[in-house]
């Protein structure tokens, strides 16, 4: 899922974007766009992809979230989650 934020990505905007793909687990990317990602939010979304692997390996499963992080310019034409409306 692509996940958008016109300015700067927050640690808080990080979790709400964790929070919407907890509740989503079909879900395999994490793709976060934003002008500028604060280092406190990338690490929780790696945390995130991390400890989503390490609960899927121990309840035997086959669960990858794949985490992308985009900066630079967002358009307003790019289809994706606003995460200032979440």
């Amino acid at each position: 899922m692509l996940f958008k934020k016109m300015g700067v990505f927050t640690g808080e905007d990080a979790k709400k974007v964790v929070e919407w793909m907890s509740i989503h687990p079909e879900e395999r990317e994490l793709i976060v766009m934003a002008e500028t990602v604060e280092e406190d939010a990338k690490r929780r979304l790696w945390d995130f992809a991390r400890a989503v692997q390490l609960m899927a390996d121990m309840a035997g499963e086959e669960r990858k979230i794949r985490v992308e992080i985009l900066e630079g310019f967002v358009s307003e034409k790019v289809k994706g989650i606003n995460v200032d409306e979440l």
